[in-house]
């Protein structure tokens, strides 16, 4: 599926709740499935900088994709990078480059995060893009 069509999907998933808090819940719930990233990655390394919360993001890139895994202690943050994920990772670099995450605007999210979560979502897209860039 392209990065178009799975932020369409996403949009279409937030069409169903009412309210915000319905929202969250689901992006928290997201953030519950998501199968993480070893401890042995918690590193500096793959911290991404800017983030209130403590985010770890790793890429390897195979057969022409990039695979991410991530991790953070805070459960909506983690909920917003599996959305990230969900939206990058299996994808191929030019793919990520060429499609920002216009999805957040039109589910309304940007307009709901704190200043300190907006800076970490630009953080944490920011991080996606270098790793894109560098196996471009």
């Amino acid at each position: 599926m392209s990065v178009q069509e799975i932020q369409q999907e996403i949009i279409e998933e937030f069409e169903m709740f009412d309210d915000w808090n319905d929202k969250y819940e689901y992006i928290i719930n997201l953030g519950q499935e998501l199968s993480g990233l070893d401890k042995d990655y918690h590193t500096d390394q793959y911290k991404i900088k800017g983030c209130q919360s403590q985010v770890w993001l790793r890429a390897e890139y195979r057969d022409g994709k990039i695979i991410f895994q991530a991790d953070s202690d805070a459960l909506i943050v983690k909920g917003l990078i599996a959305l990230l994920l969900r939206v990058y990772s299996e994808q191929a670099p030019e793919e990520i480059l060429n499609n920002p995450p216009l999805f957040f605007n039109s589910i309304g999210l940007t307009q709901h995060l704190s200043p300190m979560r907006s800076n970490g979502l630009s953080s944490m897209v920011k991080k996606i893009g270098e790793y894109a860039e560098q196996y471009k």
